[in-house]
């Protein structure tokens, strides 16, 4: 797995990100903010499952093992936080703003999966606008882009 995370890291960050512990740190990170909207309705489907599954293989180089992997390990690190601070902080770190709104039209993709957004997915989104440090805008504007390619059948982000 962390041949595949040291790739990620080297081509988005520089090969000078501070190791691959930290690498693979960043990139639970934001795979945890992937499984607490996927699961923020109390019920983390098959469907969310290969949603996240997707986003991490195809936007992030992994393996679909390395993926299965690191969701695992984001899972666990939700489950040993308190809230998602911990997990914000790193992303705000090490990524800049393009990054952060790449998350967020992942996040989007997440939340329409099933054609809607509900009341906790709604909430969870204006949390992390707070804790990505993005404003009301960017994260509109990346909830418009995402869901005009969703109606369009387009999966690029």
């Amino acid at each position: 797995m962390l041949d595949s995370l040291k790739q990620f890291f080297d081509k988005h960050l520089g090969s000078g990100s501070g190791g691959a512990r930290s690498e693979d740190d960043i990139l639970v990170a934001v795979c945890a903010l992937f499984v607490e909207m996927a699961r923020i309705d109390e019920a983390f489907t098959a469907e969310e499952m290969d949603a996240v599954l997707g986003l991490l293989v195809d936007r992030y180089g992994l393996s679909v093992e390395d993926a299965n992997s690191l969701v695992v390990e984001a899972d666990h690190a939700l489950a040993d936080s308190v809230d998602l601070w911990q997990f914000a902080r790193r992303i705000n770190t090490h990524y800049g703003i393009s990054e952060k709104l790449e998350i967020v039209d992942a996040l989007w993709r997440i939340v329409y999966l099933d054609g809607k957004m509900d009341a906790h997915e709604h909430y969870l989104m204006s949390k992390l606008k707070h804790l990505l440090r993005l404003d009301h805008e960017q994260l509109i504007a990346s909830k418009l882009k995402v869901r005009a390619q969703l109606r369009a059948g387009g999966t690029a982000g």
